[in-house]
């Protein structure tokens, strides 16, 4: 089995590689904004959270210096990190920890799977066009209080259509998590006019990288529907965090 995901990541680490080849040189502040998958649930070694992979995988292609903040947390959606909420002063706090550094700051955000839930997360389940409303109500406030700030939205990744744990998800679920994706390209197309090279597109390959290799990327999880897929692996996450450093790479450059 090692074998066989040592193959799966190499087409995964020479995108990555060729991805991230522009970004040398620039220092910089990560303020990584999500739900369990960002906070690393189930991945015992903390060095191996995407978060901490994408940090490594950007200092490594740009010898730059890399300072970073994890505002994952499980269950949450777009309504708990709404301005106002503790979840938002935390990443604000979080942000205003880098106030005298010279390092570029930029906050990637990834939320949806809780949003798309059929019942249980806050608010679920959230409608793609209050999902977007959502998204642009964070980002609107973050480039208020930080003008000079890079927002890189990520796509949510993919589930297992039987994912149903403390939360119901379901097929219905997974279909409208991915009813979200157009609604993050409208919003991009927005601030592309509105406030030009500050919000940026993320990682799109991901969903489709884990909707293949779910069995070797992601975590084998007891449910009331059976076993599900939700979470990065160790595998999945260092995967995971290496997409997000290619996109991130992509706004910095």
């Amino acid at each position: 089995m090692q074998t066989k995901v040592k193959w799966l990541l190499l087409p995964v680490l020479l995108l990555f590689n060729a991805g991230v080849a522009g970004a040398q040189g620039k220092g910089l502040n990560m303020i990584y904004i999500g739900d369990s998958i960002t906070a690393g649930a189930g991945i015992g070694d903390a060095s191996n959270y995407p978060t901490v992979v994408a940090d490594r995988a950007l200092q490594k292609a740009g010898n730059a210096a890399v300072q970073s903040s994890n505002q994952g947390h499980s269950g949450f959606t777009t309504l708990d990190f709404q301005p106002g909420t503790p979840a938002f002063e935390q990443v604000e706090n979080a942000a205003n920890e880098y106030k005298s550094s010279t390092n570029e700051l930029v906050f990637s955000i990834m939320l949806g799977t809780n949003d798309s839930a059929i019942r249980g997360p806050h608010g679920s389940p959230v409608s793609p066009e209050n999902y977007e409303k959502n998204l642009q109500s964070i980002i609107d406030r973050l480039l208020k209080d930080y003008p000079a700030s890079k927002i890189v939205i990520q796509h949510p990744i993919w589930y297992s259509p039987n994912t149903y744990n403390g939360a119901m998800y379901l097929q219905e679920g997974l279909d409208r998590l991915q009813s979200y994706f157009p609604q993050i390209d409208h919003l991009v197309a927005h601030y592309a006019v509105k406030n030009k090279n500050h919000v940026f597109s993320g990682d799109s390959d991901a969903f489709d990288y884990f909707r293949a290799h779910s069995l070797a990327s992601l975590q084998a999880e007891r449910g009331n529907k059976g076993i599900f897929y939700l979470h990065p692996n160790e595998n999945g996450a260092k995967v995971l965090g290496e997409f997000w450093a290619k996109a991130i790479a992509r706004a910095i450059r």
